[in-house]
């Protein structure tokens, strides 16, 4: 696991320049950490391989800033390329998140090695035979989603019909039950479904703009992450 003692995706942000209103990344995510956030993934699809690599940097000297480099998780979306350029460049990096489309998780775990984190989108058509059935050995946790449809990743959840499929507080519980690996949910979420989403049995919730694009970042991600903690099963 790296730099971390035991990964805690509990409260999970996803965060690039596109989703901010114009406000630094960095920034953002000092806020998010200070309130309590466990892992942070930087995550865009409009900055270029050096301008990833710079954020990561920005929020893994955040990161460090607070006293949490052992404790908070930081990824990256998708770019191996960024990730190895970051470790080489002696950044604290801490993993990938993937989606079955990218690189495979067999290639990321031959060039990230054993100790650091890869994470993977469930798929959500035929969602529950995936979870059973996917070899989850060179995995450390899946995201699953989305709760609602989301103007922030337009695409998530979409099934081979090309219509997107949003899952049910029934659905998620059953995923929680049938996974062998820490399961991590978002896609739209929002405060006021925590309380119900915590108690289903998965690790986290995972949000973009519920935090990103607030008022007031720091206050919003320290209300998601009191009702977590509030409501979390798992600390019954």
């Amino acid at each position: 696991m790296g730099n971390i003692k035991k990964l805690d995706i509990s409260a999970y942000l996803v965060i690039g320049p596109e989703n901010t209103k114009g406000r630094p990344v960095a920034t953002i995510i000092k806020e998010a950490v200070s309130a309590g956030f466990t892992c942070i993934q930087i995550r865009s699809k409009v900055a270029s391989a050096r301008e990833l690599i710079q954020l990561t940097r920005q929020a893994a000297e955040v990161i460090e800033e607070a006293g949490k480099s052992d404790e908070v998780a930081l990824l990256v979306n998708d770019r191996l390329d960024v990730v190895l350029a970051a470790k080489s460049q002696g950044i604290k990096v801490d993993g990938i998140h993937v989606g079955q489309k990218d690189i495979p998780v067999n290639v990321c775990r031959e060039y990230l090695g054993e100790d650091l984190i890869i994470g993977l989108s469930a798929r959500a058509d035929q969602l529950f035979d995936y979870i059973k059935t996917e070899d989850v050995s060179q995995l450390d946790y899946f995201g699953v989603g989305p709760l609602h449809e989301t103007p922030t990743k337009p695409d998530c959840g979409i099934g081979e019909d090309g219509k997107v499929i949003t899952r049910s507080i029934a659905d998620i519980t059953k995923v929680a039950e049938l996974s062998s690996i820490p399961v991590v949910v978002g896609g739209g979420v929002k405060l006021a479904d925590i309380p119900t989403l915590a108690k289903t049995g998965v690790d986290g919730f995972f949000v973009v703009s519920a935090v990103t694009e607030a008022e007031n970042p720091k206050q919003a991600a320290t209300n998601l992450v009191n009702a977590w903690n509030n409501y979390n099963s798992k600390t019954f």
